[in-house]
């Protein structure tokens, strides 16, 4: 094949193929949707990290409450707003919750 066919073949392909890029780039299936999914699929990854540490989290605290009176009663002082006997409690709000 002569040197001026193969420049013509590999013009037409590359117009090809530029044409093929714009129209999905234009199609909203195209392009576009996969850009959008690959956000997504960004964004999931985080919030699914963010999960798993609070699930790590939840799972420390529960070790905690099975077996170590001093966590047991945290969480009954501040989850459930138990004192003890003789315990004065003071509530401080901020200037902006008022």
């Amino acid at each position: 094949m002569p040197l001026l066919d193969r420049r013509r073949v590999t013009l037409a392909a590359l117009a090809g193929l530029l044409v093929l890029f714009a129209a999905s780039a234009a199609h909203p299936d195209g392009l576009r949707k996969a850009l959008r999914n690959e956000d997504e699929g960004r964004r999931l990854e985080r919030e699914n990290a963010e999960l798993e540490q609070a699930v790590a989290r939840l799972r420390r605290e529960v070790r905690a409450l099975r077996g170590d009176p001093a966590a047991i009663e945290r969480a009954a002082r501040e989850d459930l707003g138990y004192v003890r006997p003789g315990e004065i409690i003071y509530k401080l709000e901020d200037e902006g919750g008022r």
